[in-house]
């Protein structure tokens, strides 16, 4: 049975320690590393070496039983969170480890409310018991009042191997089918077994132990309740189906897909899909090589099978997160970058091989985002903070033998509408034509840009609508404010027009963009920030210095929850004003005080005037992006500004708005 578990915790909990006494139980090594000696198994990259921390989703594999579990060891610090995220999606259980002196911290809150919006079982382990200061049964309670109720103590349990009366009419309680058992007293070990088993896989029940993984205190008692109560299913008779989890680039440049398989069998040379559609058709390349991976090395392989986690060569642009296969779904992320940062170079470096490095980089952590700004003539990229710059100028430099810095990271704001808009883009210069209508409303937060079709048959065929709505989601759109990403719009195409002799694909590209920008040049454009919803706890008697901190910083809250010591407050604030208060709340509560901050989407700018000044952003400044349609008279190609398109336009929409 193939199982693959993920490790997750807040920096410094002891997860990689804790990586490293399961793979010694099942003597996958023989000798136990240690993050402060640099030599723990899967912390083997140099730059996790000198920090201490995980920065790479690395993996190992290991025997228990009558399973084979794939280990996945996750980063713990908040700037690698992206990492972290493309690794759940292809766990079948997780494992969150918190230190018995700390408790619950802000990340593990993160990691917990992940884990339950991908729907992950997920077991718990206290770390450092040995520790001055643990006190274990503290923090089983705050793991309830924090994060959730249905947290079981196992360890008594899995010490001893037998049910007894309080942990049947614990799950009794959460299931009224197990009541009758209970009262009664039947059900044999074997059959409670199941039902807490399915009750894990449920997600209703999270089983919790307890030990100190660096004096090996309670490593044998987790695996063998690992083992008890995991159970996976994957058919290796279905067609082949997989989720991409990671991209990297051996020391030789070769392009290097991580992939779970979620049934069926792969062998190589087979051919795989992979990517959305288009006209129908999903693009297929060749499987070269097959890996498995054990931390840092491999053994090739002619075929795996369902459960496996592999990787292959061959794949030259599947990024993290596809679907493979016959599998296919969106990608799905719930963590995005907050803030931007500045590339910078000298000569001898040349703008074309930095850039190769980042596309590079950039299929390796698509949350990178590399953009080039065409106005400022300055290449961008997304982080989620201070240290992940750190961590890539290191990376530039040993693997690339790249002296790049960056500049002081910036929000990353966005742009949207506040109400509907019909905007039409015309493109015909000689020998072309094409015309779009299209109309632009608010959509949902955190949407994205979306595309929806009401263009009739009649109007222009279903080919051509096809790619308007290619056209449209293909790269990122910006606002006119600032020059920001568009976002949360939903762009509806009415309706459009060709001509059977002289339009080309490429025509509808120019229309679509044109409309696009038509539309947003007639539109109650708005400016918007990313915002954070914190959660903090403070003593009472910090309690009206940190509410009023929070208004100061335009932040909203709701009403305090009061205990007899200690308050606890919620809310949404700005990241631009309350990035660096976990510092100042440090120092104010001589670190007792505890802040969780996780994105909270967008939100209009509390200060967009401010904003929109110091960007100092020139729309008209993008020769790419024009709002400006191309008609054609007597041979001759002429341009019309975007504020008299509308009467020159071959189709009219009055009856479509």
């Amino acid at each position: 049975m193939f199982k693959t578990i993920g490790l997750l915790a807040h920096v410094d909990a002891g997860k990689t320690t804790f990586a490293e006494a399961l793979l010694y139980h099942t003597q996958t090594i023989r000798s136990r590393g240690r993050v402060d000696h640099r030599d723990a198994f899967l912390d083997s990259h140099e730059i996790e070496k000198a920090r201490g921390i995980t920065v790479f989703a690395d993996q190992a594999e290991m025997t228990y039983g009558a399973s084979t579990y794939f280990l996945l060891d996750t980063p713990g610090h908040v700037d690698f969170s992206a990492e972290m995220e493309r690794a759940l999606q292809v766990l079948d259980y997780a494992v969150i480890i918190v230190s018995a002196v700390e408790g619950v911290e802000g990340h593990t809150e993160t990691v917990w409310q992940l884990l339950r919006a991908y729907g992950i079982p997920t077991f718990f382990f206290i770390n450092k018991t040995d520790r001055t200061g643990a006190d274990p049964d503290r923090v089983l309670e705050d793991i309830r009042s924090e994060l959730s109720g249905d947290v079981l103590e196992l360890t008594g349990w899995a010490e001893s191997g037998q049910w007894e009366d309080p942990h049947k009419a614990w799950l009794a309680e959460r299931e009224e089918a197990l009541l009758e058992s209970y009262l009664d007293g039947s059900g044999s070990d074997e059959e409670w077994d199941t039902h807490l088993a399915r009750l894990v896989q449920e997600g209703r029940v999270f089983p919790c132990l307890q030990g100190s993984a660096l004096l090996d205190i309670g490593i044998d008692t987790f695996l063998s309740t690992l083992e008890r109560l995991t159970h996976t299913t994957y058919d290796p008779m279905l067609p082949f189906a997989g989720r991409v989890y990671k991209i990297r680039h051996d020391e030789q440049g070769t392009r290097v897909t991580f992939i779970k398989a979620l049934q069926g069998e792969l062998r190589v040379r087979d051919e795989m899909a992979y990517g959305p559609e288009k006209e129908g058709v999903r693009r297929t390349e060749k499987v070269t090589g097959l890996r498995k991976y054990n931390g840092q090395r491999f053994v090739p392989t002619d075929q795996v099978s369902a459960g496996v986690l592999f990787a292959v060569t061959g794949l030259t642009e599947a990024g993290s997160g596809e679907a493979v296969g016959a599998l296919n779904d969106p990608i799905r992320t719930e963590l995005t970058p907050t803030l931007q940062s500045k590339v910078q170079f000298e000569p001898p470096l040349h703008l074309k091989e930095v850039l190769r490095v980042f596309r590079l980089l950039d299929a390796e952590d698509p949350t990178l985002g590399t953009r080039w700004n065409e106005a400022l003539q300055e290449l961008h990229i997304h982080v989620m903070g201070k240290i992940q710059l750190e961590i890539l100028q290191q990376v530039l430099r040993e693997r690339f033998q790249m002296n790049i810095t960056f500049g002081t990271p910036e929000i990353l704001y966005k742009e949207t509408i506040a109400a509907p808009v019909v905007g039409c883009g015309h493109f015909e210069p000689l020998g072309h034509y094409a015309e779009v209508h299209l109309r632009l409303e608010p959509g949902e937060q955190g949407s994205g840009v979306t595309f929806v079709n009401a263009c009739h048959a009649d109007d222009l065929s279903v080919g051509y609508q096809n790619l308007i709505g290619q056209h449209v989601l293909e790269r990122e759109h910006h606002g006119l404010l600032t020059g920001s990403p568009l976002t949360d719009v939903r762009v509806t195409l009415l309706t459009g027009r060709s001509h059977n002799k002289h339009t080309s694909g490429g025509d509808f590209r120019e229309a679509t963009h044109r409309a696009l920008r038509q539309a947003l040049e007639q539109a109650e454009n708005v400016l918007l920030e990313p915002v954070y919803q914190f959660k903090i706890k403070v003593g009472l008697e910090q309690l009206g210095k940190v509410l009023t901190d929070i208004q100061q910083a335009h932040g909203r809250f709701d009403p305090p929850e009061t205990g007899s010591e200690t308050a606890v407050i919620t809310g949404i604030v700005p990241v631009a004003t309350f990035m660096d208060y976990g510092v100042e709340l440090a120092s104010m509560t001589h670190g007792k005080g505890a802040i969780t901050l996780k994105s909270g989407g967008y939100e209009p700018c509390h200060q967009a005037e401010i904003v929109i000044e110091r960007k100092n952003y020139n729309k008209d400044a993008d020769p790419a992006y024009t709002s400006a349609s191309i008609f054609c008279a007597k041979g001759q190609a002429y341009s019309v500004p975007w504020e008299e398109a509308r009467s020159y336009m071959h189709v009219s929409t009055d009856h479509l708005q």
